[in-house]
């Protein structure tokens, strides 16, 4: 039917019959489609292409309401882990020059941070990252459309470009990897108009100056991190609880140090509109929900950090059947990625309870072509992975957190050792390390096998990393116990945590 409509809707050229002869044939013009061209959908279709499959991947980038658009790669790559990372190593940096003054450099005061060099530096560095994976498309012969995918039937996607250009294409397979983008408050009035998100921040020319970041994911703490650590005057508003889903110890500690370094938290309030005013500013009004009393504030900068959506709405998954979840408006997927029609498939951010994280669906679209086309059976495992929040003093983790691990086997059968340690670099620069924090949960039985792993403090995610394979093969507390500590290193604090909350001892590390 879709061949016929097809016919029907355009005089079929040299290019439109050979399309509609394919699909008449019965045949797809595809083994793979894959629709989103972020990090797992490409990750997915060049895996399949290695194994001689025909591969296409459709990518289109809705302009956000400000009008942001990027290149090929998906949220990571432009709006993401890639370029915050990067304006997180500045804030870093500038931190360093204070320190570097107590270890005997000489630094001209003040020190000014000049936004515009940093967020050009940035997005050529991004840019390039969008040619490079246009390349490996092309180097592994992977057709690419840049075009808005949605389905027709269970085989047939329509594509739309900008302009409006129509494509037909045919699969055998699909796989929707269309991840998702930054919610809007949109009863809140004026948020639309005058707010940006993360897919805008990144990409600014100019310093959003005094900022105010709404919300209180990891989103939000990391972006207000390395606002306030480029010396811009930045306030975190709260409704709730920080870090929801991460251990709420270590989560408490992280905004703690975060207030230390300069950021300030607006707690238990909820934003009621946003104005312009004449000088261009933007006049924020919110309610504190514990006094109920309404304040006011003006800002250069309202960024929106309140959750993310599935950016499915342009799909037609109804009219294939493809079920999604009706309160999140994820895609449910069983243990194999395959959604509720047999031959189309999803992965990443879009799912219905995975871990929204680039590494994760890396690996399920790698696992997922091998087990279409390479003869596998093996399943992605999304238990104990590891991830990091960014924020000006790093937070890092592995496993359960305290709160999940009692709620599954009982506070009487865990064992939580911890200590606060002062890492080497922070003596000198007589830095803070009131905040620098490691736990350690594991079951209380003979074996004590490690449950969960909690870092705070520099580098964290360099320090989980190597641990995450130990917690990944069952690491037990006696194995870790016997592994010697590289000195001197924060990491290898972890290798000597003896202290149990259990005991009430000080956890405080002194010496050696």
């Amino acid at each position: 039917m879709a061949a016929l409509w097809w016919r029907r809707r355009r005089l079929p050229g040299a290019a439109g019959l050979c399309r509609t002869a394919r699909a008449l044939s019965g045949k797809p013009e595809y083994d793979l489609l894959v629709i989103g061209g972020g990090s797992g959908g490409l990750a997915c279709a060049k895996e399949a292409a290695q194994f001689g499959r025909k591969v296409a991947v459709l990518d289109y980038v809705e302009p956000s309401p400000q009008g942001t658009k990027w290149g090929l790669g998906g949220t990571c790559v432009n709006v993401g882990c890639i370029p915050k990372k990067l304006m997180h190593q500045a804030a870093l940096l500038g931190s360093a020059l204070k320190d570097a003054q107590h270890y005997g450099w000489n630094i001209a005061h003040p020190v000014h941070h000049n936004w515009s060099e940093m967020a050009q530096a940035v997005q050529n560095y991004v840019k390039s990252l969008n040619w490079g994976h246009r390349v490996q498309l092309q180097d592994k012969k992977v057709k690419y459309f840049n075009v808005k995918g949605s389905f027709s039937d269970p085989h047939t996607i329509r594509g739309l470009t900008k302009g409006g250009k129509e494509t037909i294409l045919t699969a055998e397979k699909i796989v929707i990897a269309t991840g998702g983008r930054p919610k809007y408050p949109t009863h809140v009035a004026g948020a639309l108009e005058h707010g940006i998100t993360s897919d805008d921040l990144f990409w600014l020319k100019e310093s959003p100056g005094k900022t105010l970041v709404v919300g209180a994911s990891y989103i939000s703490l990391e972006c207000a991190g390395f606002l306030t650590g480029i010396g811009l005057d930045t306030t975190v508003m709260m409704r709730s609880i920080p870090l929801r889903g991460f251990d709420q110890q270590m989560a408490s500690l992280v905004t703690e140090y975060m207030e230390s370094y300069g950021t300030k938290f607006l707690k238990k309030c909820i934003p009621t509109k946003v104005e312009k005013l004449e000088s261009n500013r933007l006049q924020v009004t919110w309610k504190n929900t514990d006094s109920g009393t309404e304040e006011a504030d003006s800002f250069d900068t309202v960024m929106w950090a309140v959750g993310r959506a599935p950016d499915t709405k342009a799909l037609n998954l109804e009219a294939v059947g493809v079920k999604t979840n009706s309160e999140t408006g994820k895609i449910i997927v069983d243990a194999s990625e395959a959604t509720s029609v047999p031959h189309i498939y999803a992965v990443g951010d879009i799912t219905e309870g995975r871990p929204e994280l680039t590494p994760t669906a890396i690996a399920a679209g790698k696992l997922l072509a091998q087990r279409l086309f390479g003869q596998s059976s093996e399943l992605m495992d999304y238990d104990n992975v590891p991830t990091t929040v960014f924020t000006p003093l790093e937070y890092g983790c592995v496993g359960l957190s305290e709160e999940k691990a009692v709620q599954r086997y009982g506070s009487d059968n865990i064992e939580v050792y911890h200590a606060y340690y002062k890492p080497l670099e922070f003596t000198v620069a007589e830095r803070d390390a009131t905040q620098c924090y490691m736990k350690m949960v594991c079951l209380r039985e003979r074996e004590q096998r490690i449950l969960g792993l909690h870092f705070i403090g520099p580098n964290a995610g360099e320090v989980i990393q190597g641990f995450a394979l130990g917690i990944k093969c069952g690491a037990t507390y006696p194995q870790l116990m016997k592994t010697v500590g590289i000195h001197p290193t924060c990491a290898e604090e972890i290798t000597k945590l003896h202290i149990t909350k259990r005991s009430g001892l000080d956890a405080t590390v002194t010496g050696c």
